[in-house]
């Protein structure tokens, strides 16, 4: 496919509280285009305040897509996301309009610029409860090293604490032979079917940003966000979602192990941490070009500066 066949499509990321809603909504409105959620959270009916979904007032006359799309019991992957958002774009861009992928979460924005093919990796339920067992008797270091001996690729990438994925890679290579790093490798065959134009938000002054998501949590606990979060623990089942940034700090709380101002306090550090682990993926993320919000005294010379970013006509 040459370029002039592939599909124009605008990315906007960045960390959470970074000003996304806004200036995505500015952009499209600018460009004609419609935006598409990429964010895993938001696309969760009854997670409105937690997830800083735009409220209707924020959207304006701009359409958007693939939020609030699934219940709270319905598991999702980024198999599963990328899927559906491939369509959402092809639909839009055959409307005539510019699909403006946006939102926080790296993992389906590359799944869907870089057109990652997933295919079922087995899964064996006596292999992971093994290996489970392993982790218990010798810790996270020792499941790291298993890990890096036969994978040093993936194990370079995470965190000795993190159970789900270490255990993951190495149940995906003693039922394949085939090492997750290159099985990621063999995803990558086909090219991207999008001309992409990706746009990320920084702040060049960290602590800005990190006032931001305070103020944003303490706005979010006066709309309301505790009583959002005691109706969503109270749906069975809710999995995928159960791991919301914004409703899991609550639980101890809401458990009594907590007082309020605890449970707030934690919050706001997991948001600051998180928005860390954005900013790394995205700026590790080839082709990006950053923004830095506070080089910007007002909204309309970001959207411009934005905009001048734009590498493709419109």
């Amino acid at each position: 496919m040459s370029r002039t066949d592939k599909i124009q499509l605008l990315v906007l990321s960045g960390p959470t509280a970074g000003g996304k809603t806004a200036l995505s909504v500015a952009l499209a409105r600018q460009l004609g285009a419609q935006i598409i959620c990429a964010d895993s959270m938001q696309v969760y009916q009854d997670l409105y305040i937690g997830t800083a979904r735009p409220t209707p007032e924020e959207m304006g006359e701009v359409p958007h897509h693939l939020f609030g799309i699934l219940p709270l019991q319905q598991a999702f992957s980024v198999a599963a996301y990328a899927a559906l958002a491939h369509q959402t774009i092809r639909q839009v861009a055959k409307a005539g309009a510019l699909p403006l992928l946006c939102g926080g979460t790296g993992l389906y924005i590359q799944a869907v610029t870089e057109n990652i093919t997933y295919t079922p990796q087995p899964s064996d339920p006596v292999v992971r409860t093994a290996l489970l067992q392993q982790w218990q008797r010798q810790g996270p270091d020792a499941m790291l090293e298993q890990l890096r001996q036969v994978d040093p690729e993936t194990a370079a990438r995470l965190h000795r604490n993190d159970r789900t994925r270490i255990i993951r890679a190495l149940e995906i290579y003693r039922t394949t032979g085939i090492t997750q790093a290159r099985q990621n490798r063999l995803s990558r065959q086909n090219p991207s079917p999008y001309d992409v134009c990706h746009i990320t938000l920084d702040y060049r002054d960290r602590q800005i940003l990190y006032d931001r998501i305070d103020r944003r949590v303490d706005e979010m606990m006066r709309q309301g966000l505790e009583r959002e979060a005691r109706a969503f623990f109270a749906v069975p089942d809710a999995s995928t979602a159960a791991q919301a940034i914004g409703y899991k700090e609550l639980r101890a709380y809401f458990d009594g192990e907590i007082s309020r101002e605890q449970a707030v306090a934690r919050l706001k550090q997991a948001t600051r941490r998180y928005a860390k682990r954005q900013l790394c993926w995205f700026r590790h993320m080839p082709g990006v070009r950053t923004l830095y919000c506070d080089d910007y005294a007002a909204p309309e010379a970001l959207t411009q500066a934005a905009l001048d970013l734009v590498g493709f006509d419109t």
